[in-house]
């Protein structure tokens, strides 16, 4: 008995010794596991300067480049009218033919009028020549050739009023036939034949539209405006007018041929903060129509060495800033908070707190933990193209 009790003492007195040794042995365990965890793998990519140009999508309208109301410049009934509705006219075509008959009764008028005044000034010549002479031998009177002066004088200004009457009657004439003044396509006939043409109705006969080349006008911001008018001569862009500018169609698809900035207005409208520009774009194959709703890509900012970063490696810290997890040489991540501009093509423009040839974190900065070492891969997210 008590054999027993010692045995059962002794095994009381161990217990906590065994205990304490298996604690000991558990926690080196856990420390050696946790020295083995191996580094988080994440995806990266190095960032270098390029050039970015960034464009603003504005709503705008389509206008002819040229748009000519065919207007008649006398009055008359239209015999014929001499176009194809949509078709394409060249300038000095006739359009319209007004009854020419009027016309040419006053030209021939105008004509026989102009015939008598110069035998008029025939006449008035040879007395003119007699009486000078007359008058040069003492045989006439100074009132004599006086006379005979001011009737030739008066000769010679009939024949002028007539020539230019009847240049005037034959203007007429030619005014009969309507022609257009310009080169484009004739839109619907707004007369017919046997409608009476007044040179003062204040509707046209037809309107014809130059379409080889379109005006797109947009209205822009004005901060726009100025953000362009300064970063386009730091990028060494010149004129920032001879900057292209994209058009998209009215079902969003982009339009084959790029225009230009034609001019901007001189005033701001008050009301909105914008301004209107127009836009001149080719239109070879008459894609473009005048009233055609378009969305000009218009630029708004111009940097030659531009640090730009995917849209996945931005994340934000508890209070909503933006920022990135930069690769140090040790190959840990730091999180650093930047400034973002504008979004282009899936990356951001950073404006302040990155530095070119640095490295950030694409994908996984969720598993960046402080002082931790990285398993550093290439980025699969596409790289933006440079412009």
């Amino acid at each position: 008995m008590l054999r027993g009790s010692r045995f059962w003492t002794l095994g009381v007195l161990c217990l906590p010794a065994l205990l304490l040794c298996a604690c000991s042995d558990r926690s080196d365990g856990d420390a050696n596991a946790s020295s083995q965890t191996p580094p988080a793998r994440v995806s990266v990519t190095t960032v270098q300067p390029q050039a970015v140009t960034v464009y603003d999508e504005l709503p705008g309208r389509v206008a002819a480049l040229r748009t000519v109301e065919i207007r008649p410049q006398v009055n008359g009934i239209i015999r014929k009218t001499l176009f194809e509705e949509g078709s394409v006219v060249t300038a000095g075509t006739a359009l319209f033919q007004i009854d020419p008959a009027p016309f040419v009764a006053e030209a021939d008028a105008a004509a026989a009028v102009l015939a008598r005044a110069e035998a008029e000034l025939s006449n008035a010549t040879v007395k003119f020549d007699r009486s000078q002479r007359l008058s040069a031998q003492k045989i006439t009177s100074d009132e004599a050739f006086n006379n005979a002066t001011a009737a030739l004088a008066q000769a010679k200004a009939n024949v002028a009023e007539a020539r230019a009457n009847l240049a005037r009657r034959r203007l007429e004439l030619s005014n009969a036939t309507v022609r257009s003044p310009i080169s484009g396509i004739i839109g619907q006939s707004f007369m017919s034949e046997g409608g009476l043409a007044s040179a003062s109705a204040t509707a046209p006969l037809a309107v014809v539209q130059q379409i080889d080349q379109v005006h797109v006008d947009v209205r822009q911001s004005s901060i726009s405006l100025e953000q362009l008018q300064e970063t386009a001569p730091e990028a060494g862009t010149g004129d920032p007018q001879a900057l292209p500018v994209f058009i998209r169609t009215v079902t969003g698809k982009p339009y084959a041929h790029a225009g230009h900035i034609l001019f901007s207005d001189i005033s701001v409208d008050a009301a909105t903060g914008s301004l209107g520009i127009r836009i001149r774009v080719p239109n070879p194959d008459g894609q473009l129509l005048p009233g055609m709703f378009v969305r000009a890509v218009v630029p708004r900012e111009v940097h030659r060495a531009a640090l730009m970063v995917p849209q996945e490696a931005v994340s934000r810290n508890a209070a909503g800033k933006p920022e990135l997890v930069v690769i140090a040489a040790d190959r840990t991540g730091e999180r650093r908070a930047v400034e973002l501009g504008p979004l282009v093509d899936g990356h951001y423009l950073v404006t302040k707190g990155l530095g070119a040839g640095e490295t950030i974190v694409v994908l996984g900065q969720e598993r960046v933990q402080a002082g931790q070492p990285l398993d550093i891969t290439p980025s699969a997210v596409a790289t933006r193209r440079q412009d």
